[in-house]
């Protein structure tokens, strides 16, 4: 066993009992609690574990807590796929990261049961070129969810009582308008989403704060509000209010690959959820993504749980649970960039065209390109990428190793890369309590989708799309096998195959089966596909009440 000599952190915190040992071929860093601020020494000792040349593990201590906040994080210019626009950011794309890992190799993070606390907007933790780094068994919450609860306790038409649930915070004014605040920020009109515990659904709705109604404290945590018009309140609904701004993510998996996370217990995610982006190889198991049970707090997301753009290899989703987002709890996703010239017969300047993704790379040398119709969907190869070149934070020029042919730009074409398309597999998890969907997933690789429940969720629990008009997202499904799942009272369809064409020129997904799955209706269709070639629906039992028809399967639109 070797030791090694560790020096002091702070002036006002020497952590001089910080233990480094090396043995059996890994470097140990035992980290005791931090009173205070213990944003520098975990990224202290994250950088010295990065950079010590060896396998590496630090150990948080069992049962404390590591307060971690966004005046003390590392600023970064980043730029992450389904964020915040340009118009939107006011932090001008600054990511506060908390814990910064960077080209880390063989680098373990084990909570052993620890608490992290997050103070202000920031993010959590980035993985950056980094290769085999797992992170385990710590349990991530705010002392300012920007997301702020309140119950409703009395309701009448023109006034409603409400109880303010811990530890969201609020300030009244002089003129009796109403701010949500937090650490550095404040908010009054956005975004709501209610609670109903009656029929435990949530649902996105009109937010109850803004200018124009008058605020009055009544006692400390409870508070009138008074309108001009008729609100539609009842008690015991539950509203979740959050700013539309994701202007911070809670983790940050960057052009990394063999990722890992373990036995994480993730009870409030903000401003977005843990983006993978240009990485490879990731899973997440064990992880409990919902409110801290006995909180009284509903909402554990400010918008996605987990999100992965243009990723590669395979992405391994198991025995997870899902509940309180405040949009899909799973994302896995390409980007189309649309064409906007052609500077010679093998060159494409390519545009992001969804103000929400930008800035990034989409493509490395040796990547597989496919130019779409963005009306059919429908791709043809197009050749590999020798080059590519930044022009502006939304347009690039990839260069192929040949000749493209000219195209009708007026009439719209997209590329795809689909090199850069994983495969996947959620199995054995729960969802629940989120007001879009379960699973979104456009990928042309294997997917496999089993074994899960999904618990009325509000709109599809399970949608493959494809579009190059909206949102950009790519692309077509070769490959998918959706067995075994349980779909309570979900959205109509169930399970949605539905790509964003405009024009029918041939199926855009294929290779789809729904097998064994148990569908409890409460109205609607249990399957709906369009735009489909090589479908297979079998022994599915479809109960409760439902479409004469619960199954359409359109193969020719």
């Amino acid at each position: 066993m070797r030791i090694f000599a560790i020096k002091k952190f702070f002036s006002a915190v020497v952590l001089s009992t910080v233990g480094a040992t090396a043995m059996h071929g890994a470097v140990t860093y035992n980290v005791p609690a931090v009173e205070g601020d213990a944003t520098g020494v975990l990224q202290q000792v994250i950088d010295m574990a990065a950079g010590c040349g060896d396998a590496a593990v630090i150990n948080l201590a069992p049962g404390a807590e590591y307060h971690v906040y966004r005046t003390s994080a590392t600023p970064l210019l980043r730029h992450i796929s389904n964020t915040a626009s340009a118009e939107e950011n006011f932090d001008n794309g600054i990511k506060y990261i908390a814990l910064n890992i960077n080209r880390a190799s063989n680098l373990t993070l084990d909570g052993n049961g620890a608490k992290i606390v997050t103070h202000g907007e920031l993010t959590t933790f980035a993985l950056e070129q980094c290769e085999g780094v797992t992170l385990r068994n710590f349990t991530l919450d705010a002392s300012d969810p920007s997301v702020p609860e309140f119950t409703v306790v009395e309701a009448e038409p023109r006034h409603v009582r409400v109880k303010v649930t811990e530890p969201s915070r609020y300030e009244i004014m002089p003129d009796s308008t109403f701010y949500w605040t937090g650490e550095g920020w404040r908010f009054t009109e956005g975004l709501a989403q209610v609670y109903f515990p009656d029929r435990k659904i949530t649902w996105r709705y009109d937010n109850p704060i803004g200018r124009g109604m008058k605020a009055v404290e009544a006692e400390p945590g409870t508070v009138d509000f008074y309108y001009d018009s008729d609100k539609p309140f009842a008690a015991g609904e539950i509203y979740q209010m959050r700013h539309t701004i994701r202007n911070q993510v809670c983790g940050f998996i960057n052009g990394s690959r063999d990722v890992r996370l373990e036995g994480l217990n993730l009870q409030f995610i903000g401003n977005f959820g843990i983006v993978s982006q240009n990485s490879r190889d990731i899973t997440v198991s064990d992880c409990r993504m919902a409110p801290e049970e006995g909180s009284g707090r509903t909402c554990a997301g400010f918008a996605d749980f987990l999100q992965f753009s243009g990723c590669r290899g395979h992405i391994e989703i198991d025995n997870c649970h899902f509940s309180g987002a405040h949009d899909d709890a799973i994302n896995v996703h390409g980007t189309h960039l649309r064409i906007t010239g052609q500077p010679d017969e093998r060159s494409l300047r390519l545009r992001y065209m969804h103000n929400q993704s930008y800035g990034f790379n989409s493509f490395e040398p040796g990547d597989s390109i496919e130019i779409v119709n963005v009306h059919t969907l429908i791709g043809e190869f197009a050749g590999r990428v020798t080059e590519t070149k930044r022009i502006d934070d939304y347009e690039w020029t990839v260069t192929l190793d040949r000749a493209v042919g000219t195209f009708d730009l007026e009439d719209g074409r997209a590329v795809e890369n689909i090199s850069a398309t994983p495969s996947l597999r959620v199995a054995n998890s729960y969802f629940t309590l989120v007001p879009t969907r379960g699973i979104l997933v456009t990928t042309r690789r294997r997917v496999e989708i089993a074994d899960n429940i999904f618990d009325r969720i509000p709109m599809p629990a399970i949608h493959i799309s494809d579009d190059a008009r909206g949102w950009y997202e790519s692309g077509p499904v070769r490959d998918v096998t959706i067995k075994g799942n349980r779909f309570v009272e979900c959205g109509s369809p169930v399970i949605c195959v539905n790509p964003e064409t405009d024009r029918y020129e041939g199926p855009v997904h294929t290779g789809i089966r729904i097998i064994d799955n148990e569908f409890i209706m409460n109205g609607g269709e249990a399957i709906g596909a369009r735009g489909v070639a090589d479908v297979t629906v079998s022994g599915n039992k479809i109960s409760g009440r439902h479409e004469a028809q619960p199954v359409r399967v359109d193969t020719d639109r």
